[in-house]
């Protein structure tokens, strides 16, 4: 092969993710406005033989882009897997439907049979569900077992037209003998209230096969809850409910307790800012202590519950022998009860990292970053679906984005959180800490967890002015973080743990390798007036055992253990 050959596959390659089957553009930041701007992709997919994953998250494709790309897909009906999420920013919102059409035609003219379909962070507003009705509705998603629109605006009547897609797909596909078997819905941030929360429902209690549902951040009250609690009965598979953020109150906590009676496979359950009150939180308890034989985690936090009531849920989890997190943050008087099952939950661990192949892991962070990812800001979303089109002095009309234009994250911070290193974090200047700010998703523990691990791995005692940024940098971002009413302190905790390979992970995250400047920063942390004095001794616990993974962080470690024993000393 000659030279000139090799450099351009190479470079070629470089630009290109590709693993089996799959072809990814994933995060590449490309304007993607015309055919001729994507030229180079639309033949890549041409030769792409087998082809049964496209990654197109993380750039922005315009109608004419979407139309060229849709005209390579037309021949793949191997194409199972649509990884689109993130790729309409900064497009007018009229853009949005015809590029989706487009695409949605195209797999179903290839014959294409998809298990997901994933339009996360499009922010497409009801027009957008339209854009991918048919396709919803077609054969392509007889198939179907991963649906992902997590904070796209639906609103209540893009749930609706959302809702009848998949009662019409379930409909069509039982006629045809091959029943429409969703696994997994993420809905989260889309103001669906009761109306939509309730359409959706009838669809759930229709299909009948889900394990997963995240529909945090709705805006549901009761009304929509009870609906919601009616249709996952009749879904005895369900592993998953995450409905945080929602209004409960009484009713729907009552009526959501019943509904748990009947889910023996549930293994997670976000009920956490949802305001269950006590009554609920006993009712939820009820249940837990009556069944729920593989229970993994129980999120009530911040959900205006008593002491006495938080006791009963205590209870009611304690010979739930699988049981790796009880969460009931806010609960005033009950923070050393919630230490103390934290931190028995997590003992059991010796802390040695699983030794898995690192292709297995690979996919495994592939499938973590597919998750329900929430860059854009949910007010901002809404301030631009509420607001009207007017016309400006000059007669021009005001234009109406699909996503924020400050969503996208500035190169040098995207660099510096993929890459980290000192002249990165230097160059970000002296409002470092604010672009760091802006940029992570705090309402994620892990997320923060791994934000923080990223920006100390640079830490530098020896060079004063790198040091400085690192810490002035992790405390911009973790007094964000600890201030927010919604961070669930111990859920960082935990995330730490993992990812510090103190504790084991069953989702195989991959731990970082600990140098010295992760254990000296968080020294700095946990000096910090916005740092849970009752998080220090679930730290002091771990960092005491022997572990091979802090070896190498000798006299770090010896500092940091104790700073940490004269922090809880003090408190």
């Amino acid at each position: 092969m000659a030279t000139d050959d090799v450099a351009q596959l190479a470079d070629s390659l470089a630009k290109t993710g590709v693993e089996d089957g799959e072809l990814s553009y994933k995060g590449q930041g490309r304007k993607l406005d015309d055919a001729q701007s994507v030229e180079e992709m639309v033949k890549e997919i041409q030769d792409f033989e087998g082809l049964q994953a496209l990654r197109l998250e993380g750039n922005t494709v315009g109608v004419e882009a979407a139309r060229a790309i849709a005209k390579a897909l037309e021949t793949k009906s191997a194409l199972k897997r649509c990884y689109w999420s993130d790729m309409f920013t900064g497009r007018l919102r009229s853009e949005i439907p015809p590029a989706l059409n487009s695409l949605g035609d195209a797999l179903m003219l290839a014959g294409a049979r998809l298990t997901v379909l994933d339009l996360s962070d499009n922010a497409f507003g009801p027009d957008g569900v339209k854009g991918i009705e048919n396709l919803l509705k077609s054969s392509t998603c007889y198939t179907l077992q991963e649906l992902r629109l997590n904070n796209c605006g639906m609103g209540i009547g893009g749930g609706k037209i959302l809702a009848a897609a998949l009662i019409y797909n379930h409909k069509k596909s039982s006629a045809e003998g091959s029943p429409f078997s969703l696994k997994v819905f993420v809905a989260g941030r889309n103001r669906l209230e009761n109306d939509g929360a309730t359409a959706l429902a009838q669809a759930f209690k229709l299909i009948g096969s889900m394990e997963e549902v995240h529909m945090p951040q709705n805006g549901i009250n009761h009304a929509g809850v009870t609906a919601l609690a009616e249709a996952m009965q009749h879904n005895p598979g369900l592993r998953i409910l995450n409905l945080n953020d929602n209004t409960f109150t009484e009713k729907g906590a009552i009526a959501m307790a019943q509904a748990l009676k009947h889910l023996r496979s549930i293994q997670v359950i976000n009920f956490g800012d949802c305001l269950v009150r006590p009554e609920g939180a006993k009712a939820i308890a009820a249940s837990v202590s009556e069944g729920l034989p593989i229970l993994k985690e129980l999120n009530l936090s911040y959900g205006e519950i008593t002491e006495d009531a938080a006791l009963v849920v205590a209870q009611a989890v304690k010979d739930k022998d699988q049981l790796e997190k009880l969460d009931l943050n806010g609960t005033k008087n009950a923070v050393g009860m919630l230490f103390y099952e934290l931190l028995g939950s997590l003992s059991d661990d010796e802390g040695e990292p699983e030794d898995d192949d690192d292709d297995d892991e690979d996919e495994d962070d592939d499938e973590e970053e597919d998750d329900d990812e929430e860059d854009v800001d949910e007010e901002e979303v809404e301030e631009e679906e509420e607001e009207e089109e007017e016309e400006e002095s000059t007669g021009n009309k005001v234009r109406h984005f699909s996503t924020p234009q400050s969503a996208p994250r500035p190169p040098e911070v995207s660099s510096f959180l993929s890459f980290p290193s000192p002249d990165k974090l230097l160059k970000l200047g002296p409002t470092r800490a604010l672009l760091i700010e802006q940029q992570v998703d705090v309402s994620d523990a892990a997320k923060t967890a791994e934000a923080f691990l990223k920006i100390a791995s640079v830490y530098k005692e020896d060079n004063n002015e790198v040091k400085n940024a690192v810490l002035d940098s992790i405390d911009g971002l973790l007094r964000k973080a600890f201030t927010s009413s919604s961070f669930q302190g111990y859920s960082f905790v935990s995330s730490l743990l993992v990812l510090l390979g103190l504790i084991k992970s069953e989702d195989k995250v991959k731990p970082v390798i600990v140098v010295p400047g992760h254990l000296q920063a968080l020294e700095h942390v946990v000096r910090q007036d916005y740092f849970p004095k009752e998080s220090v001794a679930v730290l002091e616990a771990f960092m005491s055992r022997n572990n091979k993974t802090l070896e190498p962080c000798g006299n770090a470690k010896n500092n940091l253990q104790s700073t940490l024993q004269r922090v809880r000393s003090q408190s």
